[in-house]
C-alpha cells in the first residue's frame, strides 16, 4: 500500500511540473494514429473499474500512471510508471503492484490529409513473474468532425514461476467519435477478443465488449470516459468496465 501511495504522489504532484501537453484522447480502449508533437510531455492517469457477477471473482479497480513523450514528429514514447489495482474479495484484499511498461508508437500516415492514417505500436511490460509483449496496427480516418479508428492487436504473455505459463490474444477494436464542439465529443467503442491459452484455441474463448464514450477537452487537460458491457457472458471476464483517463499537459 505504501508503494502505491508513493507512486500516486509522484504521478500527481511531481510530474506535472515537468510536462507539456501533447494531445487528447477520444477513446478509452482504442488508440489513435496521430502522435504527440516533438518535445511535448503529458501525464495521463487511468482508472478502470471492472464489475463482475461471478462469485469466484471480485470487483477490481485498476490504476495506471503514464508519461507520454513526443520524441520526433512521428515517434512517441510512453512510460508506464506503474500499473496497480485494488480489490476486496475472498482471495485477496488490498492494493497490489502489477507491472511497469515501455510503449512506442510510430506514425506512418496522417488521418486527415492521407487516405487513411496508420501507426505501428509496440509495448513491453514487466512485472512480478510477468513479461508481456504487445504489437498493434492502428488505423484512423477523420471525416470532418467524425473520427473512425481501428486497432488490430496481438498480445503474448508469459507469467508464473519461471514464466512457464503462456497465453496469447488477438483483439480487434473499432470506434467512432463525433466532435459536437471543439471541446466535447461522444462515440461508441467495440472490442472483439480471441483468447488463446498456451497458444491453443481448443477452448474457443471469444469475448465481446461494447459501449459509449465521451471526451471533454479544455486548454491543457482532458478527460475521457468509456463504459463497456460484455454481451458474451464469459465468466472469467468482467461484465462491465468503466474507464476514465485524465490527461494533463504543461
Amino acid at each position: 500500500m505504501k508503494l502505491a501511495l508513493r507512486i500516486v504522489i509522484f504521478a500527481f504532484v511531481i510530474l506535472p511540473s515537468l510536462s507539456a501537453f501533447g494531445g487528447a484522447r477520444h477513446f478509452g480502449f482504442i488508440y489513435e494514429a496521430p502522435t504527440s508533437a516533438p518535445g511535448s510531455f503529458e501525464l495521463e492517469n487511468w482508472v478502470t473499474w471492472a464489475r463482475t457477477t461471478n462469485p469466484e471473482h471480485s470487483d477490481q479497480v485498476s490504476f495506471r500512471h503514464e508519461i507520454e513523450i513526443g520524441v520526433t514528429d512521428r515517434l512517441q514514447a510512453s512510460i508506464y510508471l506503474a500499473d496497480w489495482f485494488y480489490e476486496n474479495g475472498p482471495a485477496h484484499s488490498g492494493s497490489t503492484y502489477s507491472d511497469s511498461a515501455l510503449e512506442l508508437i510510430y506514425n506512418l500516415t496522417n488521418p486527415v490529409i492521407d487516405p487513411i492514417g496508420l501507426s505501428l505500436y509496440q509495448e513491453y511490460k514487466v512485472g512480478d513473474r510477468l513479461f508481456e509483449w504487445e504489437s498493434k496496427l492502428i488505423a484512423q480516418k477523420n471525416l470532418g468532425p467524425l473520427i473512425l479508428a481501428y486497432n488490430a492487436t496481438l498480445e503474448a504473455v508469459w507469467e508464473g514461476q519461471g514464466l512457464a505459463e503462456r497465453e496469447g490474444e488477438f483483439q480487434q477494436a473499432l470506434g467512432a467519435s463525433y466532435e459536437i464542439s471543439p471541446r466535447i465529443s461522444v462515440g461508441l467503442e467495440f472490442l472483439h477478443e480471441f483468447v488463446l491459452p498456451d497458444w491453443h484455441d481448443a477452448e474457443r474463448i471469444r469475448n465481446v465488449f461494447i459501449g459509449p464514450n465521451v471526451s471533454y477537452r479544455h486548454q491543457s487537460w482532458f478527460v475521457t470516459v468509456t463504459a463497456l458491457a460484455q454481451p458474451t457472458n464469459t465468466p472469467d471476464e468482467p461484465d462491465f468496465q468503466l474507464r476514465t483517463i485524465f490527461g494533463f499537459g504543461f
